[in-house]
């Protein structure tokens, strides 16, 4: 069975690419190296139903090569400059589908999209 977890990420606009930091021996990375098929979600907080916004996706993990790496962090650490303090191992997942519920623009209100 799939291991969730919580996380911190930058959004790549260009690329539609979520990068976060986790350690290689957790289980939820562990995983991903095994099945880099994964779904995950992000919500922000609301006071009332009628404020809820929130991102259902699905994408595929990715380890970076060097290369790719060096602009993963940079992208990282400009969201989360403190986070250079605990280095850790950056990984990055290719959205390849997301729906987006947004209530404050109607109620219900969806938005898909797919690579």
């Amino acid at each position: 069975m799939p291991h969730a977890c919580y996380c911190f990420y930058a959004f790549d606009e260009k690329l539609f690419r979520l990068i976060f930091l986790s350690d290689i021996h957790t289980l939820h990375i562990r995983q991903a190296m095994k099945n880099p098929l994964v779904a995950g979600t992000i919500e922000s907080e609301h006071e009332t139903v009628l404020k809820i916004k929130g991102v259902q996706f699905k994408g595929n993990f990715i380890v970076p090569e060097p290369i790719l790496e060096k602009k993963l962090y940079g992208i990282y650490y400009k969201k989360f400059p403190f986070a250079k303090a605990k280095p850790e191992k950056i990984w990055a997942v290719d959205l390849t589908e997301i729906k987006m519920t947004d209530n404050t623009l109607g109620f219900g209100k969806k938005v898909y999209w797919k690579r």
